[in-house]
């Protein structure tokens, strides 16, 4: 874990005036990480840092001068397309460079290198993201406890958890080529579902489109093949976080998951928030792991140690908008669904990637992991519409319209944002992830 440091002091500021202003997500005890470009399109993608409404491009700050040494090498491997290589690099060039930036942006910093800085920011208005790494590997976890028990009653009344559930982060490997970045737009799917007291299943477009509410985890350092990661040393091996939706076709996917995990019911879509938060801006924000219980099961030794339990947990703000049609018709503000935190989560971070490697398996840098639903203890703390709508027996009624949604409908955008705040820190944000809904594909001469 990444100890506080002068970079997390709440009462420092920077030059850059918006990255003062209340509420900002990207002041500068922030300083997240994505890949841009201008909105004409005619250069290269390369990494940058925000700062306020700014953005650093680094391939510029790595021909400027502004850095030397370590933070030098890694504005350096964050030029490129994608911050793979960067986050390949490690913890200790991931501060250098993050604490390099830090410097030359408080308020009364002076020096040619500051005056270089100056000429590397870019207007965050004036360009478009893309994904923030080259996603060869894409791990899906099941991680919130309170998801599993919502979604366990409508399929296993009896028991809604799964035996397994609460002894190892479960997971399944998702699709890496459908992940894409936030704003992009996608079809509804299509695939096979059996409807309610029907003997045989149907062909057809998507009847219950659903997202869910997670966080992405960014692998930094891999680990050689047959080499597990301990949970004491996993953190080391992560970069960073960000948010994620991992759409889901509840139709499709409770039919096909007989005797095997999603396929196509997750397999068509996973949006991703462009900004990557590390873990070093997050440190004010640990939290003890979720305690168990004494009557239930207590992790097994290699998913266990005094420093998970102490602060394994982290303390992100979680909500979920609703922006229908009518809303951008009428010009309204998206309706809010739900608020929880990803400190309710079940299983760590440590855990998860602990978890990952302990049979051998070498993950790479940029690999994304994501966390699973998160929803909270209570019911408006929900991290997806099946619950929310009680499997689309309860629709909700979103106020500023009159409009009921059970599950998701052509032309929905659904819109996660996260943030950290607490007393003596400084409010850090992740910005937001979107995704709007396309009508299905029209059939095609065979079906």
């Amino acid at each position: 874990m990444t100890h506080l440091n002068h970079t997390h002091d709440p009462a420092a500021r920077s030059w850059v005036d918006s990255a003062n202003q209340p509420g900002c997500d990207f002041p500068i005890q922030n300083l997240p990480f994505a890949v841009f470009r201008h909105h004409s399109g005619n250069e290269p993608w390369r990494g940058g840092v925000a700062i306020g409404d700014q953005v650093i491009d680094l391939a510029r700050v790595a021909v400027a001068g502004c850095l030397d040494g370590l933070a030098h090498e890694a504005a350096l491997a964050g030029a490129h397309p994608q911050l793979n290589e960067l986050m390949a690099l490690g913890p200790k060039a991931w501060q250098a460079l993050r604490q390099g930036l830090f410097a030359l942006l408080q308020d009364g910093a002076e020096g040619e290198a500051v005056q270089a800085l100056r000429g590397c920011l870019t207007p965050q208005v004036a360009v478009e993201y893309t994904l923030p790494v080259r996603v060869a590997n894409y791990t899906d976890f099941y991680t919130s406890i309170h998801h599993a028990r919502n979604v366990g009653q409508f399929i296993r009344p009896d028991e809604p958890l799964t035996p397994n559930f609460q002894w190892l982060p479960i997971a399944y490997h998702g699709r890496a080529s459908s992940v894409v970045v936030s704003g992009t737009a996608f079809h509804r799917p299509w695939g096979q579902a059996l409807p309610p007291g029907a003997s045989a299943p149907v062909h057809g477009p998507c009847a219950r489109l659903d997202y869910e509410l997670e966080m992405a985890i960014y692998v930094g350092p891999g680990n050689a093949l047959g080499e597990p990661v301990p949970l004491a040393r996993a953190e080391g091996h992560i970069f960073g976080m960000g948010l994620l939706n991992d759409w889901s076709a509840r139709d499709h996917q409770f039919w096909e998951m007989a005797p095997l995990g999603p396929f196509l019911g997750k397999n068509f879509c996973t949006s991703v928030s462009p900004w990557v938060v590390t873990m070093e801006a997050l440190a004010p924000f640990r939290v003890p792991a979720v305690e168990r219980p004494a009557t239930d099961p207590q992790p097994l030794p290699y998913l266990d140690g005094p420093g998970n339990r102490a602060h394994g947990g982290v303390d992100v703000q979680l909500a979920v908008g609703l922006e229908t049609a009518q809303h951008r018709r009428q010009a309204l503000p998206p309706a809010e669904l739900s608020r929880t935190s990803f400190r309710h989560q079940y299983w760590t971070v440590a855990q998860m990637l602990a978890q990952h490697t302990v049979g051998g398996c070498n993950l790479q840098s940029g690999d994304l992991l994501g966390t699973g639903t998160i929803s909270g203890p209570t019911p408006q703390e929900a991290g997806a519409l099946v619950e929310l709508s009680h499997a689309g027996t309860q629709p909700l009624r979103l106020a500023e319209t009159g409009e009921e949604r059970a599950f998701l409908a052509d032309g929905d955008t659904v819109i996660l944002r996260g943030w950290c705040e607490r007393p003596g820190a400084a409010r850090i944000g992740f910005g937001e992830c979107r995704g709007t809904v396309l009508p299905a594909h029209a059939p095609t001469a065979a079906g």
